[in-house]
């Protein structure tokens, strides 16, 4: 098919598929041969770190060091999250054991953390996740986990802001809903409640993220040594008050089972999945990367050090719960607060603890809109959405337009939508986005482009993939008994021997020249499964929401980011496919050099 005139010869460099319903009539023609051209098309890590980062026009200010990026993990994960999942997980799962779960489940965001900090050191910038499968698996494999992961830092913000209005009129003893919020009677049910507050923390935050970075990392310091103080608080009072009887002796022995593990091996792992929720948000650190002064030093610092420390954190409030209570008598909804509420003269302890749940929303809320204005940002600079978004602020070195444009959306879904329906909707995305880098980590290290045959490693990345799934879905909804034993067992068998057997066959291609996961594969291969294992225990709403909004990036890649990235390419913004030239960031051995 001939394009149309005027976009041929010596005005191709100006064309655009956009510049008018006859030209993007004849890109939409063109759809196919497009996607075939651009869907698997990868960069390199030199493209990522110079070309591609040169399109924001100014740089991004380096003015992070590592105990940054731990106030920025800690700030991250430390917020809500903790004081609602420990009680359901306590009283409905693992029992006493919550404190192994939280274990457990730190154990598994640290894995994952190795996998982010392995490409953060060889490629700082800011795109984190978006950035790593660009190169590894494509630009629509990127796009596609990109986009649903900033819509899931929208809703799971615009939820941190709706649900500080509620915590703070419960310290301050306010009828939220009466007081707070204005009631639309014409709004169905769910979002007919009118939040202004939510609204106002949203934009003050928003505003302080454009100002700058340094000054942002200051404040969410400050406010997390403050929470981390309120934590403190609760950890002295459990262990001072508490009775460790309680790790071992439920209130109602008659009714529910005693010891340490009243729901046995499976309640503790059902129990990890549960509270893993809680931990997410170190993935936000990584999206910091271009702006850290020693990527090599201060990035596996500040991330595996912040998931160390929240780890010991969780596990100590955990421990503090358990004995102030027994577990068959911890409040599901409020654990922390209710532990008190009863206690005479120590009521005002629960106040204290919704103040400290206060502040660790406004740090988590902090390090989230961070996070998703880089990641919006950094797809920007691939020009699969509108170039705007890739701008950096010459003044500031921030990305004003991200930052401004996600901040005022947040705030729009926070201003009418309730806390139930968003609290619905978040979580499947992040944990994808953890699958797909652990995935991608492995294959980027046995894979060389042009020089190594992919199909081994991918053979063994959808072979494992598969085991995994299966010993999840045997996990989930087999019966308890023999044969749900030997069919968990013959699938991590099968994930063992299909482990093992790719390690001994298949040479690694890379050798990371600052910083590397260790065991390779092992360790990556561990947290592949563990995150589809957390996968399978997400509820059916989650993925209706996975699904609808990953056909809804579909649509919009088909309809125009395909065609933006293709013109981009053309006009010589992209490197093109094919070209050979070499880069100075990978040696002849195919080890990394940044």
């Amino acid at each position: 098919m001939e394009k149309p005139a005027g976009s041929t010869g010596g005005a191709a460099a100006s064309s655009s598929s956009f510049a008018s319903l006859r030209a993007y009539g004849w890109a939409l023609a063109e759809t196919p041969r497009r996607l075939r051209r651009r869907v698997g098309s990868v960069t390199t890590t030199y493209e990522e770190m110079s070309r591609v980062r040169a399109r924001s026009g100014s740089d991004m200010a380096r003015a992070l060091r590592w105990p940054d990026l731990v106030g920025l993990g800690l700030g991250g994960m430390v917020g809500a999250g903790v004081f609602v999942t420990t009680g359901r997980a306590a009283r409905q799962n693992a029992g006493p054991a919550i404190v192994v779960s939280y274990a457990i489940a730190g154990f598994c965001a640290l894995l994952s953390a190795f996998c982010y900090t392995e490409f953060a050191v060889d490629m700082p910038v800011a795109g984190g996740a978006f950035s790593y499968l660009r190169v590894t698996f494509g630009e629509f494999a990127a796009f596609l986990t990109g986009a649903n992961l900033i819509m899931e830092y929208v809703l799971s913000n615009a939820a941190a802001a709706r649900s500080f209005t509620a915590y703070l009129g419960t310290v301050i003893g306010v009828d939220t809903a009466a007081r707070w919020r204005i009631t639309v009677s014409g709004l169905p049910k769910g979002f007919n409640q009118i939040d202004l507050l939510a609204v106002a923390v949203v934009l003050i935050i928003t505003v302080c993220i454009c100002y700058s970075t340094k000054e942002s990392s200051v404040l969410n310091l400050v406010l997390t040594s403050v929470h981390l103080a309120f934590i403190m608080f609760i950890i002295v009072m459990g262990f001072w008050r508490g009775d460790s009887k309680n790790f071992t002796h439920p209130a109602n022995p008659e009714e529910n089972p005693g010891g340490f593990f009243p729901y046995g091996i499976s309640g503790v792992f059902n129990g990890a999945a549960l509270v893993y929720l809680s931990y997410i948000g170190y993935d936000a650190v990584s999206t910091m990367a271009e702006e850290v002064k020693n990527p090599t030093r201060d990035i596996p610092i500040g991330v595996s050090g912040s998931v160390v420390l929240v780890t010991v954190l969780y596990c100590l409030m955990a421990a503090s719960m358990v004995m102030l209570l027994p577990y068959d008598a911890i409040d599901i909804e409020a654990p922390f607060s209710a532990a008190f509420t009863g206690s005479d003269g120590w009521g005002w302890v629960s106040n204290v603890i919704g103040a400290g749940a206060v502040f660790g929303i406004l740090t988590s809320l902090l390090v989230a809109m961070l996070g998703q204005a880089r990641y919006l940002c950094v797809i920007g600079r691939s020009s699969v959405v509108p170039a705007w978004f890739a701008r950096v602020h010459p003044s500031t070195s921030t990305p004003v337009n991200a930052s401004a444009f996600l901040g005022v959306f947040t705030a729009a879904i926070a201003l009418f939508t309730e806390l139930d329906v968003l609290l619905s909707l978040v979580s499947i995305g992040t944990l994808f986005v953890f699958y797909m880098v652990a995935n991608a980590v492995i294959y980027r290290r046995y894979v060389t482009a042009g020089s190594t045959n992919p199909w081994p490693t991918i053979s063994f990345l959808l072979c494992f993939s598969f085991a995994s799934l299966a010993f999840t879905l045997v996990w989930n909804f087999a019966p308890p008994g023999r044969t749900k034993a030997l069919l968990l067992g013959a699938c991590a068998v099968s994930a063992i021997a299909i482990l093992q057997a790719f390690q001994l066959l298949v040479p690694q291609a890379r050798k990371p020249e600052f910083w590397g996961v260790p065991l390779m594969p092992w360790i990556p291969s561990i947290s592949v499964f563990l995150n589809l294992f957390l996968l399978g225990s997400l509820d059916r709403p989650s993925f209706v929401r996975f699904g609808f909004f990953s056909v809804l990036a579909v649509l919009v890649y088909v309809f125009y980011s395909v065609h933006a990235s293709v013109d981009a390419e053309e006009n010589g913004a992209l490197h093109k496919a094919g070209d050979s030239r070499s880069y100075p960031e990978e040696n002849n051995d195919g080890s990394f050099r940044v």
